[in-house]
């Protein structure tokens, strides 16, 4: 077996797998030149997915192969022996390619097979193909991107009105092909393509060739843009394009790092190296004010990218006016509180009843506090008295398994924010006409998010923050519970006192010490035990750790290589024989791999699957594993950890990882009865991390690492909330300008 970058011109011949996203389409290749048979040595499969396809941008629809098509494929080439009945034959194999597209026979015998054998133009076989050809010759591609009289009257002696419609209706799905043919020429990646389509549908062209910067907004970084811009239409490097862009992808890297603004000073060395000089940058700066990506603060000075800023005026703006509405604690709820405040088997501390009568009495509150003091029994109570007032409740959260837990908690009906905004906006209706919202976890709720949720409910409804906003910040940009809190501007009750029960785990007590910068005076303590424990030794004595209650536990690493590492030595410790998830496609037999995914692994959803139920961070167990003897669309069936079971078909595979360990954003929101912490000093390892981490275990914590980065990981200071965010500069300042 080899591998390199090539490409291929293929006659399609066999469509092994069309369904569920995924494309997998086989061909002889053909010589370039001639479109003749190149080689029968050999043939040609391309493995991709249905979004990587050329799409008409005027029905949303991609390009499905069928058989007789022309196919360039350019990418990753994996060459392998294939038992093709008695012989034995090289295939050459692209999975993900670089290029794919789909191209026009120019021959006129090659035009004549192309029509005549596919399917798409019904009832024209090869004389009146045939006749096309001699009748328009060059002309039958421009003719038919447009179904004028022009062409009806050229055509009407050799196709009746039907085969007409035929052939103008078979061709639309092809009419992108120049497009793409030439997007392909200039080296822009098909991904890219897709995009540019939807976006400029036929004018595409002439945007790219008006200004090739672009294509950043479509998703190539500048390097790439830059190497098109100047090898493929010759930009001069002051272009004014080019500057403005180096300042536009200076600030996307800042929001990238959860900034919503930014300053010149802190932009201004990436602006250097992507232009290469001080000369150029500081050009670059006065170009960017005629951008209208981004916004400067006239007196600030700061840069604010334009949707970044429109939603923290929306977020702030409707957060204000709403903190404006209180003194609401009338009779009701005072009744109301009442009832619910009987059904609780110990009385509130002081600041718990605080917290409820302020949740009481302001449109728009937050309960916030540590691990232990108390936020589930005050969210509790405050939304049966809520209930008894007879609001409607949405509580939410933003991952499945915190959802299901909120459920728990509370008794009310839970859902993933994900399933929440898919739903009807939320307004007031006769048989409805209070509603309230609850956001639990809110330190994971980033800008976009929040944004989100405030268009998608009516201003009448009311919002209640729940957590903790010295956990890790969102993945997304901004801090919205952190800034809600800080900026002072919303009520808002902080529960500080852990009060230890009989039997506690002493995990809130020690979690409290950590987010305070304190070094606990005993590193094992209670339900804690520290491992001390050498850098190169981490994976193994996690692994040991898990081995002894495996049902229990899960792991949180910092990085994805010490992830992908923990992952297969517990897979090989715990699950070394389980049965290979298979799947048969064609009649060839394929298995997972990078790594193999076996029954009874713990299993990882990396990407959204709203239709099945799963979501990025989902977790489960492979359950089951389906018989690879025929070609079936459901290889195993996954049980969440919602007790939910989903089917695995190939989308759903693409997306499985093993999960005995996971990265600390893919756990924060949900919590494990064991947990064990890699900790490895990093980059996003520092006291929030490390807090955030020992806050998901519900019993037992294992900590594996050495005494003295604990010490320094606890007191440094935390970079968790030092990111710029203007959303807590205008709710401080009651103001939504710059």
């Amino acid at each position: 077996m080899n591998s390199a970058i090539s490409g291929d011109l293929l006659r399609v011949t066999s469509i092994p797998l069309l369904e569920h996203g995924s494309v997998i389409f086989k061909g002889v290749p053909l010589d370039k030149s001639s479109h003749q048979l190149k080689s029968a040595k050999y043939f040609v499969a391309v493995i991709t997915s249905l979004s990587n396809l050329p799409m008409n941008p005027d029905t949303g629809e991609h390009l499905e192969p069928t058989v007789g098509q022309l196919w360039e494929v350019e990418g990753h080439r994996v060459i392998k022996d294939v038992e093709v009945g008695t012989f034995v034959m090289k295939q050459h194999s692209y999975k993900k390619p670089k290029s794919l597209l789909c191209i026009l026979p120019e021959d006129g015998e090659q035009v004549i097979k192309f029509i005549s054998t596919n399917k798409d133009f019904k009832g024209i076989g090869e004389s009146k193909a045939r006749a096309l050809w001699n009748l328009a010759g060059n002309d039958l591609y421009g003719l038919l991107r447009n179904n004028t009289v022009e062409l009806r009257t050229r055509f009407k002696d050799v196709l009746t009105d039907e085969s007409i419609t035929s052939l103008v209706e078979g061709f639309s799905k092809y009419k992108n092909l120049g497009n793409h043919k030439w997007m392909s020429d200039h080296k822009i990646p098909t991904g890219i393509q897709q995009r540019l389509l939807r976006h400029h549908n036929d004018s595409c062209v002439k945007a790219i060739k008006d200004n090739p910067y672009r294509l950043v907004a479509f998703g190539l970084t500048f390097k790439q843009a830059d190497k098109i811009a100047t090898e493929q239409f010759n930009s001069p490097l002051d272009d004014p394009n080019r500057l403005s862009t180096s300042v536009e992808m200076a600030i996307r890297k800042e929001i990238d790092d959860g900034h919503t603004y930014t300053t010149r000073e802190y932009i201004k060395g990436t602006v250097k190296n992507l232009l290469g000089s001080d000369q150029l940058a500081a050009q670059a700066f006065m170009a960017a004010h005629d951008r209208v990506q981004f916004i400067i603060g006239k007196e600030s000075g700061y840069y604010h990218p334009t949707p970044q800023l429109l939603m923290e005026t929306i977020v702030a703006k409707r957060l204000l006016s709403m903190a404006k509405i209180n003194n609401l604690f009338a009779d009701d709820a005072n009744q109301a509180m009442g009832n619910a405040l009987k059904d609780l088997p110990y009385p509130l501390l002081e600041l718990q009843n605080e917290a409820v009568i302020t949740s009481l009495d302001n449109s728009v509150s937050c309960i916030t506090g540590g691990a232990g003091t108390g936020k589930t029994t005050v969210l509790r109570t405050v939304l049966k008295s809520y209930h008894e007032m007879g609001f409607t409740i949405h509580a939410v959260a933003l991952s499945g398994r915190a959802a299901q837990r909120l459920h728990e908690s509370i008794g009310f009906e839970t859902s993933t924010i994900a399933a929440f905004l898919n739903k009807e906006p939320i307004l007031p209706s006769d048989s409805k006409p209070k509603h309230i919202l609850v956001i639990d976890e809110g330190s994971m709720v980033d800008l976009p998010t929040m944004y989100k949720l405030v268009i998608n409910i009516s201003p009448e409804t009311r919002i209640i923050f729940s957590g903790d906003p010295d956990q890790l910040p969102p993945i997304g940009c901004g801090k919205v519970l952190a800034d809600v809190v800080a900026s002072g501007a919303i009520a808002n009750v902080t529960l500080d006192i852990v009060k230890r029960q009989k039997g506690s785990t002493g995990i809130p007590e020690y979690s409290k010490k950590i987010r305070e910068g304190e070094v606990p005076e005993t590193l094992s303590s209670g339900a804690i035990t520290f491992h001390e424990t050498s850098k190169e030794c981490i994976a193994e004595v996690c692994t040991k750790l898990y081995a002894e209650s495996p049902k229990n536990s899960r792991i949180v690493g910092s990085t994805k290589i010490m992830v992908a590492k923990i992952n297969s030595l517990c897979q090989q410790e715990v699950n070394f024989d389980g049965e290979v998830l298979t799947f048969k496609i064609d009649g060839k037999k394929y298995i997972t791999s990078d790594p193999e995914i076996r029954k009874d692994d713990s299993v990882l959803f990396t990407q959204n699957n709203y239709q099945v139920g799963v979501q990025n961070g989902s977790l489960g167990t492979l359950i089951k594993v389906h018989s690879s003897d025929s070609d079936a669309t459901e290889f195993g069936m996954v049980e969440l950890d919602t007790k939910e079971n989903i089917s695995v078909t190939k989308p759903i595979l693409d997306s499985m990882a093993l999960g005995y360990c996971v990265t600390l954003h893919k756990a924060q929101g949900s919590q494990f009865p064991r947990i064990i912490v890699a900790l490895k000093k990093g980059i996003v390892v520092d006291r929030a991390w490390l807090y955030t981490a020992i806050t998901r275990a519900e019993s037992e914590v294992h900590i594996v690492g050495s005494e003295e980065e604990f010490k320094a990981i606890t007191q440094e200071p935390s970079k968790s909330h030092l990111r710029n965010s203007h959303l807590f500069n205008m709710l401080k300042l009651g103001r939504t300008d710059i």
